[in-house]
C-alpha cells in the first residue's frame, strides 16, 4: 500500500566507497537488528562467506534497541500465527543463550493484574489458552499471594493473572551479543551499508547495489526491519507491507526500583475511564511496568499509527499518556523520577503477523521480516529456521569445526564483591578509576568496548555495551570524560570523536584560544 505522492523519511550514511564492490558472499544478511544478529550467528556455525550489512553506524539501532526488553509468555497471541510458534520457541532459548553469550538474563515472571472482581471470572479462561499455547505455571493469584512475586502490587488490584515464564533482558546488549559471537566465528560485518537497488535476473537476486559498491550474493535474507517491504519490493518477490506504529517508554531512576520486582500491567478486559476504548480493542497489550535487568524501572509503551519509518521523536503527548496511564500500576511514581524516554517504531503488517518465509517468486532470498513484538523473544528461534532454510538452498554447506558459542562480555564491576573487584583492579588499574558515577563504570571497562570484536568508538556506540550516561545525569558529567577515553584509544583529537553518526558532532573546536598565533 503506498500514498501517492508521499516517501518517508529514511536515514542515509554518507559514505559512498567501493569496499565491497564485486563481493562474491554465500549469504548476505540485511539488517543488524535482533534478527539479523541472530540469523548470522546460526549461519556462524557452517563454512559460508556470510556478510551482514546494517545502514546505521552500529548493531541494534532500530526497534531492536527501542523496546522495554521483556522475553514475552505469548499470552495474548493466536496459536496459529507465526509470532506464537516463534515466541514460543523463543521464549525456552533464553537460559542458554545468557550462559553461552554472556547477558543477563532475569526469568521474574509477567503478572496481568485486575481491577474488577468480574474480570477474575476470565482467569478460567485465560488458563485454558495459556495451556493450549504451551504456557506453563500459569494461574490465578490473590493479592497476598502476588505480593511474594509482586511486593508492589496497587492498592486497586483484586487479583493477578501470574505467568512465571516471562523475563527481561537488555534488548541491545543481546542483540551486540549475538553480533559479537557471529563475528568472532566468522561472518563478516559492514556498518554504514545500504541497499539502494538490486538486479533480478532469472528469478533470481544477480545483484545488490550499495553506497560500498556491487554485491553479488548466491541467497540474499530480507531483516530489514521497517524497511522490509521495501527491500522485498526490490527483489520483485513482496506479498506484504509494513505500515509503522510508534511506542513510547519512559525509564525511571534507580532509587525507585522498588516501584516494580517485575514486569506487570493493567488488565485489558476492563474500559478505562480515562480512554475510549479497553486496550483489548487495541494492537497492543497495553504496556506495563517492568523491573529491569539493570535495575531501572521501564513503563510503556503506548502504540501510535504513523507514516514514518524512522520518527524517534518523543513528544509531551505521548510523554503524558503513558505516564497517566502507568501511574495507576505505580502508584507511587513522580514526574521527578523519570530520567529519560525514548521512541521505537514496531514494522507492523496488516496481517498483524510475522512473514518468515523462503522466497515466492525469487527463489534465492528468504524474509524475516513484518517482526513487532515479540520480535524480541522470537528471534533466536526465528535464527535457527532461517540458517536451516538458507544452508537447504545453498544446496548444503560444510560444519564450522572451530564454531564457538561462547562470547565473554565485559565484566560488570559494580555487581561483583569488594574482593572480585579487588583482584580486577590489581590486575588492571584503569577498572579503579570511575568515570561514570551515576552507573558505576570505570575506565577499563569502557577500555574494553573499545577493544571488543565490534568496535564502535562513539560515545553512544559506548553507551550501548557498558552504560555511561544511562544513570540519573544522563552523561552530564561522564561524557566528556568518555570521549577522552575513546580519543586517547583512537589516537584523534576529541573533536573528531562523535556522539553517534558521522553528523552527529559533538566539540567544534576550543571557546579559547590563548596560544594562537596572531
Amino acid at each position: 500500500i503506498k500514498l501517492k505522492g508521499f516517501a518517508p523519511k529514511q536515514r542515509i550514511p554518507d559514505i559512498e566507497d567501493k569496499t565491497l564492490d564485486g563481493a562474491t558472499p554465500d549469504v548476505l544478511i540485511i539488517g543488524a537488528g535482533v534478527v539479523g544478529c541472530s540469523i548470522a550467528r546460526e549461519l556462524s556455525r557452517y563454512k559460508l562467506n556470510t556478510y551482514l550489512i546494517e545502514k546505521e553506524n552500529d548493531v541494534a539501532m532500530a526497534a531492536s534497541s527501542r523496546n522495554d526488553g521483556d522475553v514475552h509468555v505469548g499470552i495474548d497471541l493466536k496459536k496459529h500465527f507465526q509470532k506464537h510458534y516463534y515466541n514460543s520457541r523463543g521464549n525456552a532459548m533464553f537460559e542458554r543463550l545468557s550462559e553461552e553469550l554472556d547477558f543477563v538474563f532475569q526469568r521474574t515472571g509477567h503478572a496481568i493484574l485486575f481491577s474488577t472482581k468480574w474480570e477474575k471470572l476470565l482467569a478460567p479462561i485465560m488458563r485454558l489458552k495459556a495451556r493450549q499455547l504451551g504456557i506453563k505455571g500459569a494461574r490465578l493469584l490473590s493479592p497476598d499471594k502476588m505480593k511474594k512475586y509482586e511486593p508492589s502490587i496497587p492498592s486497586w488490584c483484586t487479583g493477578a493473572f501470574y505467568m512465571p515464564t516471562g523475563g527481561e533482558i537488555s534488548p541491545y546488549k543481546f542483540t551486540v551479543a549475538l553480533a559479537e559471537n557471529a563475528v568472532s566465528n566468522g561472518v563478516k560485518l559492514f556498518l554504514n551499508t545500504i541497499v539502494k537497488s538490486m538486479n533480478i535476473e532469472g528469478g533470481k537476486v544477480c545483484e545488490v547495489l550499495t553506497n560500498r559498491g556491487v554485491i553479488r550474493p548466491r541467497l540474499v535474507i530480507n531483516a530489514a526491519g521497517v524497511f522490509s517491504d521495501v527491500i522485498a519490493e526490490m527483489a520483485d518477490d513482496r506479498t506484504f507491507s509494513i505500515h509503522p506504529r510508534k511506542g513510547t517508554n519512559l525509564i525511571l531512576d534507580k532509587k525507585v526500583k522498588s516501584y516494580a520486582a517485575i514486569s506487570m500491567g493493567k488488565s485489558p478486559f476492563a474500559k478505562d475511564k480515562d480512554t475510549e476504548v479497553s486496550d483489548s480493542k487495541k494492537h497492543t497489550k497495553g504496556g506495563g511496568v517492568a523491573h529491569t535487568v539493570d535495575d531501572n524501572v521501564l513503563i510503556g509503551p503506548n502504540a501510535i499509527e504513523t507514516p514514518e519509518r524512522e520518527d524517534f521523536s518523543t513528544d509531551k503527548q505521548c510523554i503524558d499518556e503513558v505516564f497517566n496511564k502507568q501511574k495507576k500500576v505505580a502508584e507511587k511514581m513522580t514526574r521527578a523520577d523519570v530520567i529519560t524516554y525514548y521512541s521505537g517504531i514496531r514494522a507492523s503488517t496488516y496481517e498483524e503477523d510475522f512473514v518468515v518465509r523462503k522466497g515466492i517468486f525469487t527463489k534465492n532470498i528468504i524474509h524475516a521480516a513484518g517482526i513487532q513484538s515479540p520480535g524480541l523473544t522470537a528471534a533466536p528461534a526465528i535464527g535457527v529456521d532461517v540458517a536451516k532454510w538458507a544452508v537447504e538452498l545453498l544446496g548444503g554447506a560444510k560444519e564450522n569445526l572451530g564454531f564457538s558459542p561462547i562470547r565473554i562480555g565485559v565484566p560488570e564491576l559494580k555487581k561483583l564483591s569488594s574482593e572480585e573487584r579487588d583482584r580486577y583492579i590489581k590486575d588492571n588499574p584503569d577498572y579503579g578509576i570511575i568515570i561514570c558515577r551515576c552507573e558505576e563504570i570505570s575506565k577499563g571497562e569502557i577500555l574494553d568496548a573499545l577493544s571488543s570484536p565490534i568496535v564502535v568508538p562513539t560515545v553512544d556506540g559506548i553507551k550501548r555495551r557498558v552504560r555511561p550516561g544511562m544513570g540519573r545525569c544522563q552523561g552530564g558529567f561522564c561524557s566528556p570524560l568518555v570521549i577522552e577515553i575513546i580519543a586517547d584509544k583512537l589516537g584523534i583529537p576529541v573533536e573528531q570523536v562523535r556522539k553517534s553518526g558521522t553528523q552527529s558532532v559533538i566539540l567544534f573546536g576550543d571557546t579559547k584560544e590563548g596560544d594562537r598565533e596572531l
